[in-house]
């Protein structure tokens, strides 16, 4: 592949999966297999991959800045929380079968969609956001073992976040964006160092995609503000259906 073909696939794709990332999340299975396609081992192919997240995130966290969407204060609680489990995820291995443990997600996913889904309609207590007491430590907990997958993979991150903070704190799925950028924007931070540190980044292919990433985030989250709950909720299941296809047969 010629230079410039494989600039171009890089930001194209990086593009694309901008959007989806800050929409929903599980953007990495598509420039994941491209990375190592274009002949990336696969730990350099994961850490390359951060540096267009971290790229997208700030763009994106800008672009909900642009519209009015303020940053909650719980977002940096969560993202300390989800930065120690994910220097956890990047440097321990797993126990279990890569096959089994991607099958056991692919069905809470597949169960938690459901929920979302076919819930019953609430009172307006209910739909008040809890982001104190009880639900906040819950979330902290939750978001620590989602930054363990994190580190570990970082495909679907971002959907497992907002599934989180929708049934946890009962978050606008718009809302939940905001959170989850600035949340994510702070543990690849530190995943980031990780595989740098042990020379497992590809600076020229990571800043390619991230060129991509960078325009996609800002661009979606614009006009997710715009589009609102129901769209986001839309392109959140689809995704997440997407993901647990993956998951359960590749």
């Amino acid at each position: 592949m010629s230079p410039l073909l494989e600039a171009g696939l890089l930001i194209a794709i990086g593009f694309i999966v901008g959007i989806i990332n800050t929409i929903s999340g599980g953007g990495s299975t598509l420039t994941l297999p491209i990375l190592i396609f274009l002949g990336l081992d696969a730990p350099t192919a994961n850490g390359t991959n951060r540096i267009a997240i971290l790229t997208q995130n700030i763009t994106a966290i800008a672009g909900f800045k642009s519209k009015g969407i303020k940053v909650s204060k719980i977002s940096w609680w969560l993202g300390v929380s989800a930065l120690i489990g994910s220097l956890i995820g990047a440097k321990i291995a797993i126990d279990v079968k890569d096959e089994t443990f991607n099958r056991i997600l692919a069905v809470v996913m597949i169960f938690i969609v459901g929920l979302m889904v076919f819930k019953p309609k609430r009172s307006l207590d209910e739909i008040a956001e809890r982001l104190t007491g009880k639900y906040f430590w819950m979330s902290l907990v939750a978001f620590f073992f989602i930054g363990i997958y994190g580190g570990f993979i970082q495909a679907g991150t971002g959907i497992l976040m907002m599934l989180a903070l929708s049934f946890i704190n009962n978050m606008s799925l718009v809302k939940t964006n905001v959170v989850k950028a600035v949340t994510m924007l702070i543990y690849t931070i530190a995943t980031l160092m990780v595989f740098w540190l042990t020379d497992n980044l590809n600076f020229k292919y990571g800043l390619l995609m991230a060129i991509g990433q960078a325009t996609g985030g800002w661009l979606s989250s614009r006009w997710s503000v715009d589009k609102g709950d129901g769209f986001v909720k839309l392109f959140l299941i689809l995704m997440v259906i997407v993901m647990a296809v993956k998951l359960w047969f590749f």
